[in-house]
């Protein structure tokens, strides 16, 4: 393992993309969110993507200094495109007309299309609850087949993610987040780089075998070299068995279907759809009940006698909140194999070996 210290770690991952054609701005952009999913303990939507982005730009699949557009705008309603370009950049665009029109009409709805990897979508949860709104979020990724659904073996869905926040006053607001796979495709993209291992039974292989091997993803692959899900002849499971495949289907209907993405599909270019809807609960609760029953029903939640080996019992954003407090003071530990796979995408984009050493100094 190699630990980056997170300015460094930031610094470095900016000069990457500014070498990849990226405004200064979203350089910097792309690698603060980047990094802050390592902070908080989601490393397969980590630093671990920037082989994978640049490899993308490089393919026209992801184009860099996007605005977002507005092609549809009522007071409550906007559906926004993404134009392909970096999710880091247009995300937050369409995430910031859905808190201004929703600060307005106290309910807004936002279909966003044709963003490139959006990353850890806690992100855009976050940024709402910290203006106060509750979120909700379907994201798909149209052209990555990696799931089986429930009862098959075949690739039929993305990984689909789902998640909520809730603002809370004074306090960390509360942010489910997943996949309704049962791991992330960067999970397994962590794991073949040397990182931890994937749960028994995670992927299943074309033959019906359940296994938690990458290679069933990726096929065959060598240490620093790319990882193609194209190559494998298995899948990623669906979590929660018919009803973890039934709301990944959901997330590809709303996420992907109706915001103009498109459901995921074979032969479709990269693209993450997010129908996303935010609510101000002060207009929905004028008289503040919300906050405080929050308050209640979490200790109440919380206040129950744990299984033999579990300390508490956890609500969601409290594992998270520990590894970004954890991690900002003691830098970011990386598989080897992971800070070798991304010094070998800077060095390939013209990064200077001054900048790779000054990143583990």
């Amino acid at each position: 393992m190699v630990t980056i210290q997170l300015p460094n770690l930031i610094d470095f991952v900016a000069d990457v993309f500014a070498h990849a054609e990226s405004s200064p701005e979203e350089a910097k952009r792309i690698a603060t969110y980047l990094t802050t999913a390592n902070l908080t303990g989601h490393d397969s939507h980590g630093v671990i993507r920037v082989p994978v982005y640049i490899r993308w730009k490089k393919m026209g699949s992801v184009v860099p200094n996007q605005s977002a557009e507005i092609v549809v705008d009522t007071p409550s309603l906007a559906v926004v495109d993404g134009k392909f370009g970096y999710g880091q950049t247009v995300a937050p665009q369409a995430v910031r007309i859905g808190i201004e029109k929703c600060k307005k009409a106290g309910l807004a709805a936002v279909a966003l299309r044709n963003a490139g990897h959006i990353g850890r979508v806690g992100d855009w949860a976050e940024m709402a609850a910290a203006e106060g709104l509750v979120s909700v979020h379907f994201v798909n990724a149209a052209g990555s087949v990696l799931v089986a659904p429930y009862g098959g073996v075949e690739r039929r869905l993305s990984t689909a993610p789902y998640c909520v926040g809730i603002p809370r006053q004074g306090q960390r607001p509360i942010v489910l987040d997943f996949a309704t796979s049962i791991v992330a495709e960067g999970k397994v993209l962590v794991a073949s780089r040397g990182g931890k291992k994937l749960p028994k039974g995670a992927l299943i292989d074309f033959d019906g075998t359940l296994s938690e091997d990458p290679a069933v993803l990726y096929g065959p692959y060598s240490a620093e070299g790319p990882r193609d899900h194209s190559q494998g002849k298995g899948a990623i499971r669906a979590f929660g068995e018919h009803k973890g495949s039934g709301l990944a289907m959901i997330c590809e209907l709303l996420g992907g279907a109706l915001t103009g993405t498109g459901a995921t599909g074979p032969n479709r270019r990269f693209a993450n759809g997010m129908f996303a809807f935010y609510v101000d609960p002060k207009l929905v609760d004028p008289a503040n009940f919300f906050d405080g029953e929050i308050t209640r029903y979490v200790n109440y939640f919380k206040d129950t006698k744990p299984v033999a080996g579990v300390d508490a019992v956890l609500i969601p954003g409290e594992p998270e909140a520990k590894m970004r407090a954890d991690r900002t003071q003691n830098g970011v530990p990386l598989p080897d194999d992971t800070w070798a796979a991304i010094v070998h995408t800077a060095r390939e984009v013209g990064v200077s070996e001054v900048s790779i050493q000054r990143a583990t100094a």
